[in-house]
């Protein structure tokens, strides 16, 4: 991971970076409505320049200004490079669009496609709660973003955001076990692994009845793994098969668990109930992946679902995407999907370092050979 000022001194390196841009970003500028006039601003290099400037470096809209002057990208006071980021919103959601498309796809070891998707929550100052809701999909081959989308606050967590192709298989947390969801998966031929919600994604066995998966797992042992044939009732009707997947924990872990409980309820002014505080001594997954997968594998794959945190935690950390400086909607989508656009940008330039060559871009085709 690419320390904050590696970041911007490659962000800086303008000739570099245009070979990661994609082919007609230019003219999609004038296309979208961010530079429909040239006023204080000579194309959309410079404008550009500006923007990531603001985005990529953090800098204030007074600091954007005073540096793109002395840079000389053009005379902008605050005001009209915060009018310039608002008008170049449909523009930075091309880029990232366009970038994250860009970004390359490779073949997981299970010649299936693995993807872990969740989502992120965005706010405003002086918000006492989530404003913005930024999905994400990472290919878990990869460790690239595949998919995002951006929502206000009342978009919630479902595989239903997510375009899925036959042989896809989604991992998902708790947020995303639901009926519906699954069956969104399952009909556009992917499977899913997704960790148990007893309460939205209830299970039944082949003869319909209600299963208990706290009352299965009763016979496990610490470090002990089982799994069990457990349906899905398809919301439009009928069933999909698959089966329930449970590890009994440690102790420690348990112990994390139910104070985790414990803070969540007294937040809430409830108490935890006596069958969640025995749940707790066990780990849920369900999967709709034939018998072929085995029950070490599934685990494994959704083991490796923390790769999705660790990609929000760049975009946060690096990218200072946790913490969103502006109140005008517009506005905030431009810088949001800026802010994405500059992350997916600086995963291919990373990429690039460690794939295309030791110097980290291509030549130019027309390079002259020396005498």
């Amino acid at each position: 991971m690419a320390p904050a000022q590696t970041v911007r001194e490659e962000l800086d390196d303008w000739e570099v970076l245009c070979q990661f841009l994609p082919d007609g970003w230019e003219q999609q500028a004038r296309d979208s409505g961010a530079l429909r006039r040239a006023r204080g601003i000579s194309g959309p290099k410079d404008l550009l320049r500006v923007l990531l400037i603001h985005l990529a470096n953090g800098c204030s809209l007074a600091e954007t200004s005073v540096r793109a002057r002395q840079l000389g990208l053009g005379q902008l006071n605050p005001a009209a490079v915060y009018k310039r980021l608002r008008s170049a919103e449909h523009w930075l959601r091309w880029l990232a669009e366009q970038t994250r498309c860009r970004l390359g796809f490779a073949r997981p070891t299970t010649q299936r496609p693995v993807r872990a998707v969740d989502a992120t929550s965005i706010s405003e100052p002086g918000s006492t709660g989530t404003d913005w809701r930024i999905h994400y999909s990472i290919n878990l081959a990869s460790l690239q973003c595949d998919y995002f989308s951006l929502t206000d606050v009342t978009g919630g967590e479902t595989w239903r955001r997510i375009p899925v192709k036959p042989g896809d298989i989604l991992i998902g947390d708790r947020g995303y076990s639901t009926p519906v969801g699954v069956e969104h998966v399952v009909e556009a031929g992917g499977d899913v692994v997704v960790r148990l919600n007893r309460q939205s994604l209830p299970l039944f066995d082949g003869e319909g009845n209600r299963l208990d998966p706290v009352v299965m797992a009763h016979s496990l042992k610490p470090g002990q793994s089982g799994e069990w044939e457990a349906r899905v009732k398809r919301p439009s009707g009928g069933w999909i098969e698959g089966r329930l997947i449970a590890v009994r924990r440690s102790q420690q872990a348990t112990q994390m668990v139910r104070k985790k409980l414990k803070k969540a309820a007294i937040k809430k002014q409830r108490t935890v109930s006596a069958k969640s505080w025995e749940a707790a001594q066990y780990f849920f997954l369900w999967t709709s992946l034939p018998p072929s997968f085995e029950r070490g594998q599934v685990l494994e794959l959704y083991r490796s679902r923390w790769q999705i945190e660790l990609a929000f935690k760049r975009m946060k950390s690096i990218m200072g995407l946790g913490h969103l400086p502006k109140k005008d909607p517009a506005s905030a989508r431009a810088w949001l999907h800026g802010k994405l656009f500059t992350s997916l940008l600086v995963e291919r330039l990373i990429g690039a370092a460690t794939t295309f060559s030791p110097w980290g871009y291509q030549l130019a085709e027309s390079s002259e050979s020396l005498a």
